[in-house]
């Protein structure tokens, strides 16, 4: 497979991870396919398990983290207590903080690492592995034009950025496009479920499912339409389209039950980031 070109003309001098789960990974797995070298890259992970080749990975730091290394925080937020104490005496003022920690404000990452320079919040999505993801970002006042630029360009690798200006919205951000593949991944799976039940074989009916949602998925992309406008245009006047999407249109329908979803997601990211506050 060929390696897609890089978004960006120069990538930051050197960049360090501390921790490298599942988001983490898919984030330096794409970069790495965009051309990242990977000898600019270190990871640090207490098991020491290889992550890529080239990609050097320590156990724990012994020095100062170098001026110019951007410093992904990549493992768990509940693990914050424990990992800042050690960590955040070797981040100096030269040194920039991407964080994709959950439910972890600003606020709090600069308490924990009151010395390093530039505070970015992240939240991306799996889809980021493909370059077809989605990363919220927000940033503190520290951070200047350039290290917005960075971010930015950064993350237009792994697919569309949306910067916020109220950090309160990161909890409704994140329900929907942070949440938000597993809610299609349950509609696709519904979908083909329904087939089934009016006949279909399970397995065909699975697989028509995925390809028709993938398929709407490009074509909404590509159009240049409102998804609605095009539902509609594909809806005549008494045909079979139509009378499904009545069923969805209806006040008790799909609308109200995605609003009551995505609601369900940011309140419970607001009760765990405060849970997280608490325990730190």
């Amino acid at each position: 497979m060929a390696k897609p070109e890089s978004a960006h003309a120069v990538w930051p001098e050197k960049f360090l991870l501390i921790g490298c789960g599942n988001m983490a990974g898919a984030m330096l797995a794409r970069w790495l396919d965009c051309g990242l070298p990977p000898d600019q890259v270190t990871v640090l992970r207490p098991s020491g398990k290889p992550v890529a080749e080239g990609v050097a990975v320590v156990t724990q730091l012994d020095a100062p983290v170098a001026p110019g290394t951007l410093v992904l925080l990549g493992f768990k937020p509940q693990q914050l207590g424990d990992v800042a104490p050690g960590l955040a005496g070797l981040l100096g003022a030269g040194t920039t903080l991407l964080s994709i920690l959950a439910g972890v404000p600003v606020e709090r990452l600069r308490a924990a690492f009151p010395d390093c320079g530039a505070i970015v919040r992240c939240m991306p999505n799996l889809p980021v592995r493909i370059g077809k993801g989605v990363s919220i970002l927000q940033a503190g006042g520290d951070a200047d034009a350039a290290v917005r630029a960075t971010a930015t360009a950064l993350c237009e690798a792994l697919g569309l950025v949306e910067w916020l200006d109220d950090e309160r919205l990161f909890d409704a951000a994140t329900a929907l496009s942070g949440c938000g593949p597993a809610f299609v991944y349950r509609f696709i799976d519904a979908l083909g479920a329904a087939g089934a039940a009016l006949g279909l074989d399970p397995q065909a009916a699975a697989r028509m499912a995925l390809a028709t949602v993938e398929g709407a998925a490009i074509s909404a992309g590509a159009s240049g339409f409102a998804p609605a406008a095009m539902a509609d245009a594909v809806a005549s006047k008494g045909g079979m389209t139509r009378e499904g999407l009545d069923v969805l249109d209806r006040p008790d329908g799909l609308a109200a039950l995605l609003g009551e979803t995505l609601r369900a997601a940011r309140d419970r990211g607001a009760a765990l980031a405060a849970l997280s506050q608490k325990a730190g």
